[in-house]
């Protein structure tokens, strides 16, 4: 027993002399965090929370804008959507006129540019059939079918309406559908939420995009609206259903209006608990009265209500792109919002420090949301 203990002590004289093993250099960045979108506005997982509970449409828009009330608008005003832009070609299907001329809804046409304000008609083949000044109305007995793909990825759609074809910005045509409010409303709820959501969220979702198509102006040269994340998403007539079609019927030309006006209705997916004021989330933004942050407790059937991502330091380095100078120490919230999402932040690196903020972050980590926290292990 005493050489076991003699030997037991000579062996933690030796461990306590031994010098420290270094510390693990650091290798992963772990996010954790809530919520998926920008966070303003109605959060459409919300919305199905509050409605499975009973809460009336109605009542929905006013949790999640404050101080606002219904009015209504037109639903036969006219809302132009680009479907495909700076094309060498647009092709179609299904129409009877274009233009003044009579063409066969059994056959496919194409459309090309032809100089800065005219475009040519021409068969499926190729040959000329006339030349028009842009922009070229095409219509058939209720759809037209728009062939080649579009930019929100539906495969040779049919869309309600007119497509007007004319000359882009950057060359080649662009396709644009052209239909009454409500018909592009029927559209954009079935792109937006699932059919089998309970009928008071779809007609939330419906006068959300109803008055959102109204108050907002992608800019473009003859368009409205971007048919998918960048305005709304739209799938036209092919993804109509009928609960998404009787929620549109259900609320016909009903707006959501703030002092009597039309008031911008911003929505996204899943807010993890509290939404956000206006001017945290669109940085620059001019705060609006009923885009503030508030509490949204029915969201956590949600699969993004609460989301942890980790990757190695390498490919958080690489994503952060300039903000990084040298190696990755760590990243420190600054300033959070109301929910709390990262307003700004400092990338602290072995370089030195960088400024960003929350939308930058989670654009180059490719987040969820910027409600997030951030360890370097």
């Amino acid at each position: 027993m005493r050489a076991l203990a003699v030997s037991l002590l000579a062996a933690a004289a030796l461990a306590a002399a031994a010098p420290a093993a270094p510390a693990a250099a650091p290798s992963r960045l772990v996010v954790e965090g809530a919520g998926f979108g920008h966070g303003v506005g109605m959060s459409q997982y919300g919305a199905y929370g509050f409605a499975r509970r009973g809460t009336a449409y109605p009542a929905i828009l006013r949790h999640y804008y404050s101080g606002t009330a219904l009015g209504t608008t037109s639903p036969r005003r006219t809302i132009r959507v680009i479907l495909q832009a700076n094309r060498n070609v647009v092709s179609f299907r299904g129409a009877t006129v274009a233009g003044p001329r009579r063409v066969s809804p059994r056959l496919a046409y194409r459309v090309v540019r032809r100089g800065t304000d005219a475009v040519e008609l021409q068969t499926g083949g190729g040959r000329r059939l006339a030349r028009f000044r842009a922009p070229l109305r095409v219509r058939g007995r209720g759809a037209v079918q728009l062939l080649d793909g579009s930019i929100n990825e539906s495969a040779d759609g049919w869309y309600r309406g007119a497509l007007e074809i004319r000359p882009g910005v950057n060359g080649g045509v662009n396709a644009i559908n052209a239909l009454a409010l409500d018909d592009y409303v029927a559209g954009v709820v079935s792109g937006e939420v699932p059919a089998s959501w309970p009928r008071e969220a779809l007609r939330a979702q419906a006068v959300a995009a109803r008055t959102y198509a109204i108050t907002t102006d992608a800019g473009g040269r003859g368009f409205d609206q971007w048919p998918d994340t960048r305005s709304q998403v739209y799938l036209g007539l092919a993804s109509e259903t009928a609960p998404t079609n009787a929620a549109v019927r259900a609320t016909a030309g009903q707006i959501v209006t703030y002092a009597g006006r039309p008031a911008v209705t911003f929505f996204f997916s899943t807010s993890g608990g509290r939404t956000e004021d206006v001017e945290n989330s669109f940085l620059g933004s001019e705060p609006r009265p009923w885009l503030r942050s508030v509490p949204d407790p029915y969201d956590g059937a949600s699969p993004r209500h609460r989301w942890r991502i980790e990757m190695p330091l390498a490919e958080a380095e690489r994503r952060l792109g300039d903000l990084v100078r040298g190696r990755l120490r760590g990243i420190e919230v600054i300033k959070r919002g109301s929910s709390p999402r990262v307003v700004y932040a400092i990338v602290s690196s072995t370089g030195g420090k960088a400024r960003t903020d929350g939308p930058q972050l989670r654009a180059r980590l490719e987040l969820s949301d910027t409600w997030a926290t951030f360890r370097v292990l």
